[in-house]
């Protein structure tokens, strides 16, 4: 194919027609046409060649060019588009290393396979540039509800129309075994608008947390006006779902709210996620309150809240198990996803079995280590009493409240408590020495002679040692892999020392040790309200 007066227009007149088939940009795809004339003089005049064409917008003339460019005498690789400043003299006045020396070289024609080339380049400019065109348009809509139109399923992917391209709903983003077929009306949840090589870069969900949330936003107007907020969403797609939710007026009930006249709100939500059970919760700031709410409609008799574990202990009636863990666990599981927490349930007697072998290991711990007599070891522990050091270092007015106690009797307990826990301080020190602690560790402030111990039996001997741990090896934490939260003993951790303590020591250690320097350690904004406060002075 010649470019010739011919059809110059032509040119300008087919890539108008594409662009407005495919809703582009005409300049993208004269651009298109400009790389793959190049591509086809390349290979007429030598691929090392840099021909150039560009089309005239307005005639549609296509110029082509050969381009070469000045570089120094020991950079020179390529002689069919770079020359030297000294072989660039006989084409240019004054040559530079950077200038370019453009001369105009006569077209070519089009052999059938440059041709088809030629289609390829623009064919592929053409799809790239329409694959933009809905990142651009769609990007702003994830997290959003779209309508679309079933095209087609491909192993179980639904491919959805939603106007202007094509989105994908996967298998495991439907709810249980819907199907769909071409030309059913289907509405999705936007989960992520991204860029891809080839195929769908809008995907969609029906199972997401959120979808549930705007669904809510689109049936009751005050979630939409900001009046209710949700607060939190757990779901089992297709079987059952928890909705957390907060009224910011007090003459609106939340729950009541989405709920709707006679259900007909919620009822909307429920028929568009194939009846799907939804329990709408009233949020609650408190966490055992909001998790007594989460876990209904089972009654709870007690919940006792670890904060720092993130755990929460849950006793019901034993007549209430059934109901609280639900089928196949589901109602904790997706109480637990709504708080947050790992939560234990136990029924009454459990609760009680425990607390009363708690008791009887304080007992056994006062009568030995004490001397005590069984009736006296279970007074102490009735009192609130649970380890040698509250016996030992508590004010003596708290043993002198319980009956039979007088202040011989609480001195002589104190004393004997203090007397263990001298010795087991000597025993412990003997072993971490024993064992190759030294002295720089074992004078750090904060540390027992027990925690010295135990550092040195996990092979932490001296400062520097205990300076290059990290607050987590110390007291312990939780980590998350494959979804499964998995625990991580401390060293310190059966010292009930937390994590800002043990990073409070582990920072202290590095400045005595002049890793860090002290002025590092102050927070920034008190820095700049320092400075503030001396400006105003100054002023």
């Amino acid at each position: 194919m010649a470019i010739t007066s011919a059809n110059q227009l032509e040119l300008l007149q087919t890539a108008e027609a594409v662009a407005r088939e495919k809703m582009i940009d005409p300049a993208l795809v004269v651009e298109a046409m400009e790389e793959s004339l190049a591509r086809a003089a390349k290979s007429r005049y030598g691929a090392e060649m840099d021909i150039r064409v560009s089309i005239d917008r307005k005639t549609g003339k296509a110029t082509f060019t050969r381009v070469r460019t000045v570089v120094e005498d020991d950079e020179l690789e390529n002689y069919q588009a770079e020359f030297t400043v000294a072989q660039a003299k006989q084409y240019m006045d004054d040559p530079k290393v950077g200038d370019t020396f453009v001369e105009e070289v006569p077209p070519v024609e089009m052999g059938r396979i440059a041709a088809q080339s030629a289609k390829q380049v623009i064919l592929q400019k053409v799809r790239e540039a329409e694959r933009d065109r809905q990142f651009e348009e769609f990007q702003d809509r994830a997290g959003t509800i779209i309508n679309g139109v079933v095209k087609r399923e491909e192993y179980g992917n639904v491919i959805v129309d939603v106007g202007r391209g094509e989105a994908i709903l996967r298998r495991n983003e439907k709810i249980g075994r819907e199907s769909y077929r071409p030309n059913d009306r289907i509405r999705c949840y936007i989960k992520d608008v991204r860029r891809e090589a080839r195929g769908p870069q809008i995907f969609l969900s029906r199972t997401a947390p959120e979808f549930m949330a705007e669904l809510f936003k689109m049936e009751v107007p005050e979630i939409y006006d900001g009046i209710i907020e949700i607060k939190a969403v757990a779901r089992d797609p297709g079987s059952r779902a928890k909705i957390a939710v907060i009224s910011y007026d007090n003459s609106i009930d939340p729950v009541g709210a989405c709920v709707g006249m006679r259900g007909s709100r919620v009822q909307a939500v429920v028929n568009e996620l194939q009846g799907e059970k939804i329990d709408i919760i009233p949020w609650n700031e408190d966490a055992p309150t909001f998790l007594v709410n989460a876990l209904q409609p089972a009654e709870v008799s007690k919940v006792v809240l670890d904060e720092e574990a993130e755990r929460i202990e849950v006793v019901v009636p034993e007549d209430q198990l059934s109901l609280a863990i639900g089928r196949r666990g589901q109602n904790v599981r997706l109480a637990s996803q709504l708080t947050g927490l790992d939560i234990d349930i136990m029924t009454e007697a459990e609760d009680s079995e425990r607390r009363q072998k708690e008791f009887e290991e304080r007992t056994k711990l006062f009568m030995e280590a004490l001397d005590l007599d069984e009736f006296f070891a279970q007074l102490l522990v009735s009192e609130g009493f649970t380890t040698l050091e509250e016996v030992g270092y508590v004010e003596l007015d708290e043993l002198l409240v319980i009956d039979g106690v007088d202040e011989d009797t609480a001195n002589e307990l104190q004393a004997r408590a203090r007397d263990v826990l001298e010795a087991q301080a000597k025993e412990a020190l003997d072993k971490a020495r024993e064992l190759g602690a030294e002295d720089s560790l074992i004078e750090f402030e904060g540390l027992t002679p027990q925690m010295v111990r135990a550092l040195a039996e996990d092979g932490v001997k001296t400062l520097e040692d205990f300076a290059t741990c990290a607050d987590w090896e110390l007291a312990g934490g939780w980590t998350t892999q494959d979804g499964e939260r998995i625990k991580d003993d401390g060293i310190l951790e059966p010292f009930d020392v937390t994590l800002e303590e043990a990073q409070d020591m582990v920072m202290t250690a590095r400045v005595m040790l002049g890793w860090v320097d002290p002025d590092d350690l102050l927070p920034q904004d008190e820095g700049a309200e320092d400075g503030e406060a001396s400006e105003e002075a100054e002023a």
